[in-house]
């Protein structure tokens, strides 16, 4: 299957690289400036100003083709179709957004259906299988609108402002010029259809083999030939550290079988896993001296061959051919930053630099010394004790997670209206979000995927085996219920279609994180303890000092990546490593007792969500801003007023949520608080 889905790729990337110079018709300045003064001369008093006028004309020429037409057909068409009278305006846009949601939402819908045999639990996905998934209907959406004509009507009549300019200017505006920014935003590049199903293809192939790249523990074996862990098989590098956090509680047995997992993480990391061994129950694997014995007796077996890294310089190659034709954003990072977070990489590389340089770092590092009573070890960036659940035996929980969830039905028929009960939601309101929400089992760790149009549901995918949900799928599917809950209020409550969402995906994080630290509370484990608060200050503070170094290893592969295009997978592969052992060496190897650790180049995302790292520890932050807000108040009736405000940017949407900007210093100031408590 690999070779005929890479074919495909490689045939697309081709028909993209042949499509590439694109006739412009280069609309000159005096063309412009001419139909600026037509329109200008014809609307003396438009709503906007000339302002708009120059925006539109100037942005609708920057797309305009030879093919278009000639530089008087381009004055005629700005002539023709400019909407100056305020109420057309109005009519115009709601045209475009009911559309926009049909389209939208059935593109989404048949993403979707296709991608199921390939996301949720079921026989292994057949090679047509794996075609359909990669198969993006939208594909053409931008070509087509361009060559209809209706993508220049937008850029037209709803220009694009930049995020320094929605920053600036967005406090003033109203719902419905936030609206018209949001319709800017719509088509700031010309990418052809054959780059769109290039990337598409190239990314669902990365989620295949990430979703597919499970370890059997059951099969691990230690110097001694033991066997540490029953029959499980655990995705990475969710379902291996998880795993690994469940062990802080069970003395020297569980410290094994945590050093026995990072073992292997590094084996994946520098790929020197045996390739036979991956989601294999066949082979025998010891991940210290890397033999593999089959009945009792060794064989020989090569190491996986750079397989991971050559999915992550495929992805930069399929996002390279997308970049020529975003002017605006013209790198796969200006569009991970500027474009979907609209925070800057320098901004969050500052943010995240001073939040782990800080002094509290090694303060909370200290206190988990002396709570485990001994040094830490690089896998201690999973530390879990700070945890409601630390005291608990996961098995237990398990056990009571697959009693209540047997089956999908179960956690979507009583799991979710009891969460919603809890924090506070009316029974009306209950059932309306419950409704609009799908439970699936998953083949991956987990996600929750968004309904694009509200005749559509939202789907929570996470894993279920054949004795029910336990406690792992269970914490993951109480996340992902979080996620759902804001993609369905900001899909059904906002009062603009083109507004609908959050800023960016941190945001809905964020909300995920909420619910997900209360998933004992649900569960009805009640924690009465007076330090509770200052505990899960901790927790979220190392959370946030785990992550951003994650992060920050994802951004800067990238960076180096754009500055060495011509690299082989190779010279990928020591990059990264060598990147994560620098990020580890400046900000975690004096805390966590090992230089030139390359562990925080584990996480998957690296692999099948280019760029999404910086998000977590991002949503992290406004978490405990959210938290702060949310104290003494109902959760419910908090979740209601501040997520139907919709796609603000994260400056705006903030100050209309806690009346502040994102910050990390209340959390840093929090776990200083929180230290004396607990000392």
């Amino acid at each position: 299957m690999t070779i005929l889905l890479t074919a495909t790729i490689v045939c697309l990337t081709a028909c993209c690289n042949k499509n590439q110079e694109t006739t412009m018709n280069r609309i000159d300045k005096n063309c412009i400036e001419k139909t600026v003064k037509t329109l200008c001369d014809k609307y003396a008093d438009v709503e906007g100003g000339a302002d708009r006028i120059k925006r539109g004309v100037e942005q609708a020429a920057a797309f305009w083709t030879e093919a278009d037409g000639t530089p008087a057909e381009f004055e005629a068409f700005c002539t023709e179709n400019f909407v100056a009278e305020p109420d057309e305006r109005a009519r115009m846009a709601a045209q475009l957004e009911r559309n926009f949601e049909s389209l939208w939402g059935c593109f989404n819908k048949m993403n979707v259906d296709l991608n199921l045999p390939i996301h949720l639990d079921g026989p292994d996905p057949t090679p047509l299988d794996e075609l359909f998934g990669a198969y993006s209907p939208s594909a053409h959406f931008t070509d087509d609108m361009f060559e209809q004509k209706i993508a220049f009507i937008v850029v037209l009549n709803f220009p694009f402002y930049s995020l320094e300019e929605k920053n600036t200017l967005g406090g003033d505006w109203s719902r419905q010029q936030w609206a018209y920014a949001r319709l800017g935003d719509v088509f700031t590049a010309h990418v052809p259809a054959e780059c769109q199903q290039a990337l598409s293809a190239q990314l669902s192939a990365a989620d295949n083999y990430i979703s597919s790249y499970n370890i059997q523990m059951g099969h691990l074996l230690n110097e001694k030939g033991d066997r540490l862990f029953p029959d499980l098989s655990l995705i990475t590098h969710w379902g291996l550290r998880d795993e690994l956090k469940t062990h802080y509680n069970k003395g020297e047995e569980g410290l094994a079988k945590q050093r026995m997992i990072y073992q292997v993480m590094r084996r994946i990391i520098d790929q020197s896993i045996p390739e036979g061994v991956i989601n294999n129950p066949d082979y025998d694997w010891n991940p210290y001296d890397n033999t593999v014995t089959k009945d009792g007796k060794e064989v020989s077996m090569k190491a996986e061959p750079d397989t991971r890294y050559q999915y992550f310089l495929d992805n930069f190659h399929a996002m390279q051919q997308v970049d020529r034709y975003n002017p605006r954003y013209p790198t796969a990072i200006a569009r991970a930053f500027d474009e979907d977070m609209e925070v800057s990489f320098d901004e969050i590389e500052k943010l995240f630099d001073a939040f782990c340089s800080s002094p509290q770092v090694g303060e909370v590092a200290q206190l988990i010394e002396q709570r485990m009573g001994r040094k830490l070890e690089p896998f201690d960036i999973w530390y879990d004790g700070f945890k409601s659940r630390s005291t608990l035996n996961e098995d237990d929980l398990s056990t009571q997670t697959r009693k209540l969830y047997p089956d999908r039905e179960a956690f979507a028929t009583q799991g979710m209206p009891s969460i919603l009960k809890q924090l506070g939601f009316s029974q009306e309101k209950n059932d309306f979000i419950c409704s609009h929400i799908t439970v699936d089992p998953s083949r991956g760790a987990g996600h929750a995927w968004e309904s694009n149009m509200r005749s559509d549901n939202a789907r929570l995918r996470t894993r279920i085996g054949k004795d029910g949900m336990d406690y792992k799928g269970y914490n993951i599917a109480v996340h992902e219920f979080g996620h759902n809950v804001e993609q369905t209020i900001t899909l059904h409550n906002v009062d603009h279609y083109i507004m609908k969402g959050v800023p960016n995906t941190a945001f809905t994080e964020a909300l995920a994180f909420v619910f997900q630290v209360r998933d004992l509370d649900f569960l009805g484990y009640k924690n009465d303890d007076p330090t509770r608060e200052a505990m899960e200050t901790l927790d979220i503070f190392w959370g946030c000092y785990e992550i951003m170094g994650v992060a920050l290893v994802d951004m800067y592969s990238w960076r180096w990546l754009y500055e060495h295009p011509d690299a082989t997978v190779a010279q990928l592969k020591e990059q990264v490593i060598r990147t994560a052992q620098e990020v580890w060496n400046k900000y975690y190897a004096q805390y966590l007792g090992e230089k030139d650790s390359p562990i925080l180049a584990i996480y998957s995302h690296m692999i099948d969500s280019p760029l999404y790292l910086a998000n977590y520890p991002y949503g992290h932050i406004i978490e405990f801003q959210l938290e702060q807000q949310l104290k003494g108040k109902s959760v419910a009736a908090e979740i209601e007023r501040i997520y139907p405000v919709g796609r603000l940017t994260p400056k705006h949407w903030m100050r209309h949520a806690v009346g502040g900007e994102v910050s990390t210093q209340p959390l840093l100031d929090a776990a200083s608080l929180a230290l004396q408590t607990v000392k």
